[in-house]
């Protein structure tokens, strides 16, 4: 028994990803984006300025790359934008005191929020992490902390720009629902 020809492969259509809803938005709303995610609006600018970004490695990058230049305006608008994170929902009050009375002698000592990343700390780590943090860096020089500020800085945006255009959920630029950075429907390389 022989079988007849098998038919070719169907091929879904290509689907935009949300880097692609992204590179083609009114730059008003790219930059409203970005401001979000890096809380600069001169470095908001700039990374909405050279768009299309090829794949989210090189957005990703030029956002790094930016940070290195910002001013210090630039940085101190970025920073007046953050706030401490979030704290558990089950932690002490002791610890929301010491908290808050580390973070006021750090903004006392540098006049901004403290800034730090926290994305692979286990939930029930992060207060004493950033404790650490806060009362390690209290020892910084000013300008010795505003490198380490913007570094911080550096992996939020880095880490905010991911969230965003990974697709989970409702894409905030074009309303589509996106499943991932890349689409298996996505056109082969070159294509």
């Amino acid at each position: 028994m022989t079988r007849g020809p098998t038919l070719p492969a169907h091929r879904l259509p290509y689907l935009p990803t949300p880097l692609d809803a992204f590179n083609t938005a009114r730059a008003d709303e790219a930059r409203a984006l970005l401001l979000h995610c890096l809380r600069s609006r001169r470095w908001s600018d700039r990374i909405a300025d050279h768009r299309p970004y090829p794949d989210l490695e090189a957005l990703l990058a030029a956002a790094d790359e930016a940070t290195y230049d910002l001013s210090p305006a630039d940085l101190a608008e970025a920073l007046a934008g953050e706030s401490l994170p979030e704290l558990p929902e089950d932690t002490y009050s002791a610890a929301h005191m010491a908290l808050s009375a580390a973070h006021a002698a750090y903004e006392a000592r540098f006049g901004h929020a403290f800034v730090i990343y926290l994305g692979d700390i286990p939930p029930d780590e992060v207060i004493d992490h950033i404790l650490e943090a806060i009362r390690s860096r209290l020892a910084n020089d000013p300008e010795e902390e505003r490198v380490i500020a913007a570094e911080q800085l550096r992996r939020l945006a880095r880490g905010r720009l991911l969230v965003l255009l990974k697709g989970a959920g409702v894409c905030s630029i074009c309303g589509c629902r996106h499943v991932g950075a890349t689409s298996h429907n996505a056109p082969a390389p070159g294509k």
